[in-house]
């Protein structure tokens, strides 16, 4: 009967945020325009990077790898939704949910090891500043970011492999805009244990490690800070890491939001709302809070794009 079920199941529904007709215009207009900025802003983040040879510094290098992978977080999730809109059609097929649990799950952890390895880099500047050029060559950079990658890739196929195993004995409704892993575990009439201590598990190692890390990080750089004599010198090396720090606030600070109003709310409407500022809101602020927060940047940006609009 469980094989049966499986085979039986090519596609799920997706609800999205709401059912009401009339809210359809307004709703892809709202993400088609957080979509477009967010592609925008970050791929301008990247191009003026890569213009700049001043910005050629393991700082800005795993800046862009997180622009970068905020582009590929959005365009897993949004694009679908508005196709969906535009269709009137609310399924998304078998395979192609289970490709998009694998995608999402890729670029949160990607976020989770680049905003460590970003903090890490922030605590080798301020903490070792004589050690950092050699500490932070271009080998290791490369190599904490294809590590990154790896791990995330690991753990995402993990996820996907492990809902295949999964039956579905009603029509599979989910009651979000995207296929998000612990909707479809809650879905299915198989039984969870497996599929759900592996969550606790994953999200243990790979969640929570980046964050010890990001915490150790900041712990000595506070330290190392307030033993400065200097007050300039301690202005300047929190500003360094003001845009890093409200980076990480945003993604974690929504993340835990959406864990908290799951365990205490049973609406799939607050849900999927809360769902919707953890994986769209804070990709969309990243490249405006190191725009804003970040002076070298801000200076770097303005130049670009005087420079790109002249040529237009």
């Amino acid at each position: 009967m469980e094989a049966k079920n499986q085979t039986a199941i090519s596609e799920f529904l997706l609800l999205g945020l709401s059912d009401d007709p009339e809210l359809q215009p307004l709703i892809f207009s709202i993400f088609l325009s957080i979509y477009l900025v967010t592609i925008l802003g970050n791929l301008i983040i990247i191009l003026t990077i890569s213009y700049y040879s001043h910005l050629h510094t393991p700082m800005y290098f795993f800046l862009a790898n997180l622009s970068g992978n905020d582009i590929c977080f959005t365009t897993s999730t949004i694009p679908k939704m508005l196709v969906n809109i535009q269709k009137h059609d609310q399924n998304i097929s078998y395979i192609g949910c289970i490709s998009q649990v694998c995608f999402v799950s890729v670029f949160v952890g990607m976020e989770n090891c680049i905003l460590a390895v970003m903090a890490y880099d922030r605590y080798v500047a301020i903490c070792h500043p004589l050690r950092y050029t050699i500490i932070m060559n271009p080998c290791l950079c490369v190599m904490l970011v294809l590590v990154s990658q790896f791990i995330s890739i690991a753990d995402a196929l993990l996820h996907s492999l492990m809902v295949l195993r999964l039956s579905f004995c009603t029509e599979p409704k989910l009651p979000h805009f995207f296929c998000e892993l612990a909707q479809i575990i809650k879905l299915s009439c198989s039984d969870p244990l497996i599929n759900n201590l592996l969550i606790f598990v994953t999200a243990s190692v790979f969640g929570g490690v980046p964050l010890a890390g990001i915490i150790f990080s900041y712990v000595n750089i506070v330290s190392s800070v307030l033993r400065m004599p200097s007050s300039v010198g301690k202005y300047k090396a929190f500003s360094t890491c003001g845009s890093h720090l409200s980076v990480v606030s945003l993604f974690y600070g929504t993340g835990f939001g959406v864990y908290i109003s799951s365990a205490f709310t049973d609406s799939s409407w607050k849900s999927a709302v809360a769902t919707m500022m953890y994986t769209v809101v804070p990709q969309m602020m990243n490249p405006f809070i190191y725009s804003l927060r970040n002076q070298e940047m801000k200076e770097a940006l303005r130049k670009f794009i005087s420079m790109t609009t002249s040529l237009v």
